[in-house]
């Protein structure tokens, strides 16, 4: 299996979906959040929330928005992602692949676009805020953090958004960063609140908010699932969707029990477990000594 996966990266035809977890392998050390629990501790510092949505990463922020301001979340999030470390063994290993024509890091980190200063042709398209952003579901971004304009979009009174298409000087970049949930940098864009996901879930079906060059890299390709858990929906539809007309041949490292929920959608998407420890199994992949962390951020 991590022969063909070794293959599989080598001629392009693996996608890595990184999630919140590969922040433990971080090098020095981990200072930011690894887990939706351990967000919305530092949220929940900005702001008093009920008790009984306290632990609830997007019920938390949507309170925060309705009742203290959208910039209010967005200076708590900024805020949590700030000290960011260095790029961990696999997000370096990641990088220098000769072939990686799409990354996807479903977390707010900036790991990822750290880890690829170094190649030539690259680009980020992030997940964006309607409370921000109304009408666009992404923003792209030059590796030098400016941004591409998105396409001209003629509104017809319908409240229909843009479809994210990709402009011109976009589509001959060799590597393509996909943060669909946005990213502390380099314009702070987070997806978050309930409101948030509501917007893009309405729509996520029909490939709306997926960008084009995603839907259109990912086929016959199969993903890789690094630091990822499935246990909500939000995590399961965002993973199911992104995935969607890809080969029907995936992976997942996760250790421990998986709930009913997780089995059943690994099942669905032919997903192989590999139950393993991520730091054994990074280290196999790239061939060098990988210590995994305890993030400090929900200290």
């Amino acid at each position: 299996m991590l022969s063909a996966i070794k293959t599989g990266f080598e001629r392009g035809l693996v996608i890595p979906y990184l999630g919140p977890g590969v922040l433990t392998l971080a090098t020095g050390g981990n200072p930011v959040p690894a887990s939706p629990e351990e967000l919305v501790v530092q949220l929940t510092k900005a702001a008093t929330v009920p008790h009984k949505i306290r632990n609830n990463l997007t019920a938390a922020a949507q309170y925060i928005e309705n009742f203290k301001h959208r910039k209010t979340i967005s200076a708590a999030m900024k805020k949590a992602f700030e000290v960011s470390p260095d790029p961990s063994v696999l997000h370096n290993w990641i990088a220098e692949q000769p072939t990686l024509p799409l990354v996807v890091n479903a977390w707010y980190d900036d790991l990822p676009q750290k880890s690829l200063t170094g190649r030539k042709s690259w680009g980020i398209v992030q997940g964006v805020s309607q409370a921000e952003h109304f009408g666009y579901w992404v923003n792209y971004f030059r590796p030098d953090s400016s941004l591409v304009p998105n396409k001209e979009f003629i509104r017809d009174g319908s409240g229909a958004k843009a479809p994210a298409e990709a402009p011109e000087e976009t589509l001959s970049w060799e590597t393509l960063l996909y943060q669909p949930i946005g990213s502390v940098t380099p314009a702070a864009n987070f997806v978050i609140s309930d409101s948030d996901y509501v917007e893009v879930l309405t729509e996520i079906d029909i490939q709306t908010p997926i960008p084009e060059a995603v839907q259109s890299i990912r086929k016959g390709r199969s993903f890789l699932f690094l630091g990822c858990r499935f246990t909500t929906q939000l995590e399961r539809n965002f993973a199911r969707q992104i995935m969607k007309r890809s080969s029907d041949q995936h992976w997942a490292v996760i250790e421990g029990p998986l709930t009913k929920n997780e089995a059943k959608f690994l099942a669905e998407q032919n997903i192989t477990r590999i139950e393993t420890p991520l730091a054994e199994f990074v280290a196999s992949l790239t061939g060098k000594p990988v210590v995994a962390s305890t993030a400090d951020a929900a200290a």
